[in-house]
């Protein structure tokens, strides 16, 4: 078919006036021999480095020409154009995977030119292959018809140049020659590409793991041969039986970009082999049997059947809180203060008008006292008043020393920022009994619904984990949100933040500065902790290090400053599930107490599980400046696997027991390097939920 399409073609041409008579297949792809084409793109190749304004403007102007660009760029074999053209053009705009008159694709002709580089680069852009293409026969038949077809044309174009008088058709004609010519050269690479290729060897390598009780998870290497044509795609095959007869199932994978694969809707307890063969247009290769040869699905909790700790917990406290609300809102002590005094009442109901009151605003200096101040970021800018301040309500201005408990139980309520109206109902009956806590903790709450009615939002964000204090005896607890898409509030504006630390003038000394100014010079520092902590770990398995350090009040923890929400860790590998063989090995070492592991034994140097935390308690122990020797004395904690999640999982490295909470006053043998901090434990605990 596509061969009578191009004798079509060339028919047609045939019986056209004198002019240009190329193939439209030469005008996409090799568009390159005419000198104005040559032109156009060196500009475009230069215009990828200007401005994006400039960019763009170029790539409207050459899109038209981006098909051809890219066929250019393979026949010169220049990896970094046709990288440069998948990165800034689409697969759709360059036509990747729409066949030419001829049938062929960009892969096609990358392959059979045995251009490797950029064969790996169209494949991981999504490029296929010619479906037309449905055996090695027709494959062959069909290159040998465009060689000879193209000898042909060259020929007819050969005899007209040569017989015609210099004019205007002569010189196109002779454009059609050159076009032609390389067509014939191409096509004859391709077909000698073709004969000489063979069908690719094994992947060198094919790793085999545990996904989990239902999956495994195969990971595999292309094959080692570099004589063989490029491969484009491979084929995992499993089954209960060595022989693989029968077949339980297999997956073709042409999407190249990762080379792995997880079989899923397996049996657990089940042992499964697994191997996998590469395929190029020659055909498939052999296969490759995994490492180990088979595996089986498991997980580590059916060791002694273990429930997941999470599993309906979220559920159980939306219910618990549903029954308190329920309990609170037919509680006789929730009417309208009928059994209170009339003085409290008014004082009370004042305290509440007062929120809503046209003098509540936002302060411009600081007293004696505890404070709040929210902090909405988006980019380089940040909200202020109008006064060009960060928000600041008072909460106590007879609070000047600020309990941690408080501090910490304003933490918590900071997970509840759309509860406040309710938890300020509950407070106040208790108020009753006088209590200075519940009374601070009521002024939190109205400090709280007093920024949420000024700024018009009910989500504050997330409190950083120490407030900032001052020699005048101010206290200020911070709040932190991201803003993503461009919002407008009530009583502030957008401002950038280095314009604001620039214009503020400070009202104190630089040896004793105030809260507010102490807030102005670290804000961005503090948003940065504040975007880091938000940050998720990768899919994987990690081995963390717990440390803690207690003080009178609170006890701290270890943490890197780069990830914040997460304990100083290592990742041991990218599979996050440990399975139930793996989990009866760290049992059995933990019944024997055998230290960790940081030589070779020769009964284990086989297993994957302990290769891998050889490898990732060395680089763990360089992370926190523990020198190597002494981690003989450290413990892996063996009661659980930390799940976060179905992506991530934790085993902790313990210090030894008396050294795992460094208490007051006591020197700490292990002082980890710069690039650390210490959270509240409860801190961390709120940030690891988030």
């Amino acid at each position: 078919k596509m061969t009578q399409q191009m004798r079509d073609l060339q028919l047609a041409q045939a019986r056209k006036p004198p002019g240009p008579s190329s193939p439209n297949a030469a005008k996409r792809l090799y568009r390159n021999l005419s000198g104005k084409f040559r032109v156009n793109y060196t500009s475009f190749d230069e215009g990828s480095l200007v401005g994006r304004g400039e960019k763009e403007k170029l790539r409207k102007s050459y899109l038209f020409q981006s098909n051809a660009a890219l066929f250019e760029a393979m026949e010169l074999q220049d990896l970094d154009r046709v990288q440069e053209l998948l990165k800034h053009y689409s697969p759709e705009e360059l036509d990747l995977n729409t066949p030419n008159s001829e049938g062929l694709l960009p892969l096609d002709i990358a392959i059979m030119t045995n251009n490797a580089p950029i064969a790996r680069a169209l494949l991981q852009a999504g490029a296929k292959e010619s479906p037309h293409f449905v055996s090695l026969e027709s494959r062959s038949l069909h290159l040998s018809t465009l060689v000879r077809e193209a000898e042909q044309r060259v020929n007819e174009l050969m005899a007209q140049v040569v017989n015609e008088a210099p004019n205007a058709d002569c010189s196109e004609k002779e454009k059609q020659l050159k076009a032609w010519e390389w067509r014939f050269r191409l096509y004859k690479r391709m077909k000698a590409g073709f004969e000489h290729a063979r069908v690719p060897d094994a992947p060198s390598s094919v790793h085999l793991s545990v996904a989990s009780s239902s999956s495994l998870q195969v990971t595999f290497w292309e094959p080692l041969s570099v004589n063989s044509a490029v491969v484009t795609k491979y084929k995992v095959e499993w089954s209960c039986s060595p022989t693989f007869s029968p077949l339980l199932g297999e997956a073709v994978i042409d999407k190249l970009k990762d080379l792995h694969f997880t079989i899923r809707g397996l049996v657990s307890g089940t042992a499964y082999h697994v191997r996998v063969s590469a395929y190029n247009m020659k055909g498939w290769g052999p296969p490759q049997a995994s490492t180990p040869p088979s595996a089986i699905p498991s997980n580590w909790r059916e060791y002694d059947g273990r429930a997941p700790r999470r599993r309906g917990q979220a559920e159980a406290l939306d219910h618990l809180l549903g029954q308190v609300k329920t309990v609170h809102q037919h509680c006789i002590c929730h009417e309208p203060c009928k059994n209170q005094p009339q003085s409290r009442k008014h004082s009370v109901s004042k305290s509440l008008k007062h929120l809503f009151h046209p003098g509540s605003k936002f302060l411009k200096t600081l007293k004696r006292g505890l404070y709040l101040t929210a902090i909405f970021y988006k980019d380089d800018n940040i909200l202020v008043t109008h006064e060009d301040q960060i928000p600041v309500v008072e909460i106590d201005d007879t609070y000047s020393c600020l309990l941690m408990q408080d501090f910490l139980w304003f933490t918590k309520v900071s997970c509840m920022w759309d509860e406040i109206l309710w938890l300020r109902q509950c407070v106040t009956v208790s108020q009753s009994s006088c209590s200075c806590i519940l009374q601070t903790r009521f002024k939190m709450l109205l400090a709280i619904s007093q920024m949420q009615g000024l700024l018009g939002i009910q989500d504050l964000g997330q409190v950083f984990f120490e407030p900032i204090k001052d020699k005048q005896g101010n206290i200020l607890i911070v709040t932190l949100k991201e803003v993503k898409t461009n919002q407008t509030f009530e009583s502030v504006r957008w401002v950038p933040i280095c314009k604001l630390q620039t214009s503020r003038k400070s009202v104190s000394s630089p040896e004793e500065p105030t809260a507010l100014d102490t807030l102005l010079v670290s804000v961005q520092d503090k948003l940065a902790y504040h975007q880091r902590s938000s940050h998720a770990l990768s899919p994987g398995l990690y081995l963390g290090y717990l440390k803690l350090c207690s003080a009178v009040d609170q006890i701290r923890v270890l943490v890197p400053e780069r990830l914040p929400n997460i304990l100083c860790h290592v990742k041991i590998r990218s599979n996050p599930n440990v399975s139930r063989e793996e989990w009866e090995w760290l049992q059995k070492m933990a019944s024997v107490e055998e230290p960790v592991p940081t030589e070779p034994e020769a009964d284990t140097s086989q297993n994957p599980l302990f290769q891998e935390l050889q490898v990732a308690i060395r680089e763990l122990m360089a992370l926190v400046n523990i020198p190597l020797q002494e981690a003989k004395d450290f413990r892996l904690y063996s009661q659980e696997v930390l799940d976060f999640g179905d992506q991530v999982s934790f085993l902790l490295l313990l210090p030894p027991s008396d050294d795992v909470c460094t208490a007051p006053g006591q020197n700490n043998p292990y002082t980890p390097r710069s690039g650390f901090l210490t959270l509240p434990l409860q801190i961390f605990e709120l940030g690891e939920e988030r």
